[in-house]
């Protein structure tokens, strides 16, 4: 078996930066900008959640020093990580991109996540209590996860459309007169733009010839 110090070696955990953390490695990021197809780009996240789920299991199986903060740290980039999933996969259905291939890979992840960090809680460690919030809140979104995730893809679609609307709805509500004003003036400018860009280009049409009227 890999020693502790080894594997986070291997996975980059190095002692955290006073800059703001990541969740995924250097080498997990590079991975993640060479994919863009969603599929592949949902089986690297799957892959990289598992991995997180396994440092999880190995911390828990030895008592050594400052092993608390390593599973906090580590059930709080799971987390990101399942939420970037979800995120790829809604953007992927709203483009109509089929992503049956991906998304089956990850639901069959998810269960055995959910089932491994529920076990976690059943066991009660002696320091749950330091990282008992982020492990619920890492199963409980890879729960919510899963359920999206054996959604019909078509109504996996409507879902995010609908959602969408909602929170741009919710935006137009918080804004204040000042804001929808300056909205309405820069789309006006816009407006005024594209007519002046339309009246300087160059006409394909002969001396005498006009555009012909669009049917209605």
């Amino acid at each position: 078996m890999r020693s502790f110090a080894l594997l986070l070696l291997l996975l980059g955990f190095a002692a955290p930066s006073p800059a703001a953390r990541d969740f995924l490695t250097t080498d997990e990021a590079d991975q993640i900008r060479l994919a863009q197809e969603p599929n592949y780009r949902l089986r690297l996240y799957t892959e990289f959640a598992r991995q997180r789920v396994a440092l999880i299991e190995h911390l828990l199986s030895k008592e050594e020093t400052g092993r608390s903060s390593l599973v906090h740290e580590t059930l709080e980039d799971f987390t990101r990580i399942i939420e970037t999933l979800d995120i790829v996969a809604d953007d992927a259905v709203s483009r109509d991109v089929d992503i049956t291939e991906g998304i089956t890979a990850v639901a069959a992840a998810e269960e055995e996540f959910v089932k491994t960090l529920k076990a976690i809680r059943v066991r009660k460690p002696k320091d749950l209590q330091r990282y008992s919030f982020v492990l619920d809140t890492a199963i409980e979104t890879a729960e919510d996860s899963l359920e999206v995730s054996l959604e019909d893809l078509a109504e996996r679609k409507g879902s995010v459309a609908g959602q969408r609307a909602r929170e741009q709805r919710h935006r137009e509500t918080m804004m204040t007169p000042e804001m929808r004003r300056e909205r309405e003036e820069v789309a006006a400018e816009l407006k005024e733009e594209e007519e002046e860009l339309e009246k300087k280009a160059p006409s394909l049409f002969k001396k005498g010839e006009k555009k012909p009227e669009k049917k209605p």
